[in-house]
């Protein structure tokens, strides 16, 4: 039994994230019967917060601490959050300094703060190797102004969510039950590394593959097509869908990407 709720918008870009799948995605969610959904792979829930169905039990989880303790201060310390980033400002200066400063010498609240600095900054909304991304005909990407009102969004949206921050192998035999569905977004096949050196390996989709076949609950999963990622899913429902993913300043970029289910 699920509740309609209001979609939102992720605070930041994430490299892999789910804009243009979104609505494919969110549609087979919702005609998948169940009591409970969870995402071991959230990143900045490019899917999770775009859903309007709200089951009673949710949970998000990211092996990255950075994506655990944003959420679990926009969750939990809102108000304190807007005061740490009331005098941010758009500079390449200070995104610099930041990418250079050690997370694990801040609080809570700093490190969130760095994180989604950066991650509202960065171009193409990379993880690791960030660069600062210039927008020539916008204005400035860290405008709290406009920032405001979507944080807010998000914070009571948050509310009664799940945060967990384990590796995918324990997250799925923590929350695994009947009428469980989970929502698989993986690094993409040949992407591995995009997340940081030894977060994700080539071996993990086999893993993962073996994982599904064991599910109590039901998934759905979300890669890039290619002859690898169709022969490690055999067996499963596999759905091709072309997108296409734009860059500034060029043309777009046609690729096609597999929806998987059991």
């Amino acid at each position: 039994m699920s509740d309609p709720v209001r979609p939102v918008s992720p605070p930041a870009a994430y490299i892999g994230g789910k804009r243009i799948l979104a609505k494919a995605i969110i549609e087979r969610i919702n005609t998948t019967p169940h009591t409970g959904y969870a995402e071991p792979f959230v990143g900045m829930g490019g899917v999770f917060l775009r859903r309007n169905q709200k089951p009673r039990t949710e949970v998000i989880n990211d092996f990255n601490g950075e994506v655990a303790n944003l959420f679990r201060i926009l969750q939990r310390h809102y108000p304190q959050f807007m005061e740490t980033l009331k005098f941010q400002i758009t500079s390449r200066r200070e995104f610099q300094r930041l990418v250079g400063c050690d997370p694990s010498t801040l609080t809570d609240l700093e490190r969130a703060a760095r994180f989604l600095y950066l991650q509202r900054l960065s171009f193409g909304g990379k993880v690791t190797g960030q660069n600062f991304g210039v927008d020539r005909d916008g204005g400035g990407r860290f405008n709290i102004t406009r920032l405001r009102s979507m944080l807010e969004d998000i914070h009571e949206r948050m509310a009664g969510v799940v945060i967990e921050q384990l590796d995918w192998r324990d997250f799925l035999k923590r929350w695994d039950r009947p009428g469980m569905l989970f929502y698989l977004d993986p690094p993409y096949y040949g992407n591995e590394d995009d997340y940081g050196v030894g977060m994700f390996s080539r071996s993990d989709f086999e893993e993962i593959a073996d994982a599904l076949k064991a599910l109590q609950g039901g998934f759905i999963l979300s890669l890039n097509d290619s002859p690898e990622v169709r022969a490690i899913f055999t067996g499963f429902k596999i759905e091709a869908i072309d997108c296409t993913y734009s860059i500034a300043g060029g043309a777009g970029k046609k690729v096609k990407e597999v929806i998987i289910s059991g």
